[in-house]
């Protein structure tokens, strides 16, 4: 099964972490890296630019709108993402548990769309 990981932490916390609390965020991240090569497959992951940089587009009166920013207001914001695939939720749960203590982590299973064949050429 395949699964992507969310990670939500409060936006300008690393840049407020401390030189060691940002080596323990590493640390943590190593050690979930280490343990996906291990257990599972790593298929993505990548930090991600804070909320201000986002777009969100939206469908308004049958026209397309975009506007700055995120898609929600909130303290916490998505910061980065893992997509593993392994062989249960269980164990994608599991692995989770190395990530930094500081984020909200949030696993979400990825669906099969029947009778679809992707097909699309991405290079």
């Amino acid at each position: 099964m395949k699964a992507v990981i969310l990670l939500a932490a409060t936006e300008g916390g690393w840049e407020s972490a401390t030189a060691e609390q940002r080596q323990e965020v590493m640390d943590a991240h190593t050690a979930f890296h280490k343990a996906v090569a291990e257990r599972a497959t790593m298929l993505a992951g990548e930090a991600l630019a804070e909320a201000r940089e986002a777009r969100t587009l939206r469908h308004v009166a049958g026209s397309p709108v975009v506007t700055d920013g995120p898609y929600a207001e909130a303290a916490e914001q998505i910061g980065g993402f893992y997509m593993i695939e392994a062989e249960s939720l269980d164990l994608v749960v599991e692995l989770c548990h190395l990530l930094p203590s500081s984020y909200a982590v949030e696993v979400r299973p990825v669906i099969d769309i029947e009778g679809y064949e992707d097909t699309r050429d991405w290079e």
